[in-house]
């Protein structure tokens, strides 16, 4: 059966997952924000470690592959690909949305419904995408400022909400028929996803994967003076 790596880093929270034939068999997440560089790795060895695996024993990796914050999807992309390269395993990716979708779909069922999972991209803005229960793509990922007006194209539908960017919503989304789920973004709900695109041998170009970022990165430009910094790195 196969052993999967899932590794979640698109937002402030990151996890990690083991899996054997779409079976969890470890997780461990890290909920202090902003901490991936930092603790990926050691996540990683926790649920090797719970497991009783070997680094070596994996089948694949799937990776989490955005859209979601920039630099923590990087961390996450570097560690799934460094892990690939030395192991010479294959590369899984999973869109972040769809994860959270499948979270949704888990929790409440309804035929007839769309669930709009979102992630938090600063202010009102949000990353979002619209699924059916059975996790068929209807509007793709989009960065979107969310409005009174927002999704009125579906008005008359029941429409669920979930994910980090969907609590700051609640009071603008307030029609009849719109709902709030609590559901975290977490590796665990990666593995049916991973492991069916791993029996189907959908893999990545491991080589040239890249994360779905959607925005450019929000960088604050230097303060500081850089001709005297390099005058004193030339002084060292």
């Amino acid at each position: 059966m196969s052993r999967i790596l899932h590794i979640e880093s698109a937002t402030s929270v990151c996890s990690v997952a083991l899996s054997e034939g779409g079976l969890r068999r470890s997780f461990q997440e890290a909920e202090q924000p902003n901490t991936h560089g930092e603790r990926l790795t050691l996540l990683i060895s926790h649920c090797l470690n719970e497991a009783g695996w070997r680094l070596e024993e994996l089948d694949a990796v799937a990776i989490s592959a955005g859209p979601g914050s920039y630099t923590a999807l990087r961390v996450g992309a570097a560690t799934a690909k460094g892990i690939c390269y030395a192991l010479g395993k294959p590369l899984v990716r999973v869109d972040t949305l769809q994860i959270i979708a499948a979270g949704m779909a888990i929790q409440v069922s309804n035929h007839e419904a769309l669930y709009l999972p979102m992630i938090d991209a600063r202010r009102m803005e949000v990353y979002t995408a619209a699924y059916t229960m059975n996790l068929e793509l209807i509007s793709p990922a989009q960065a979107l400022i969310v409005e009174e007006d927002s999704f009125g194209t579906w008005e008359g539908r029941t429409l669920f909400f979930a994910g980090d960017g969907a609590d700051k919503c609640k009071a603008v989304l307030n029609r009849p028929g719109m709902y709030f789920l609590d559901v975290p973004l977490a590796a665990g709900d990666m593995i049916p996803l991973a492991q069916k695109a791993f029996d189907s041998g959908k893999f990545e170009d491991v080589a040239y994967f890249s994360p779905v970022y959607l925005k450019p990165p929000n960088i604050t430009p230097s303060k500081q003076i850089l001709w005297g910094n390099i005058t004193k790195i030339n002084n060292l």
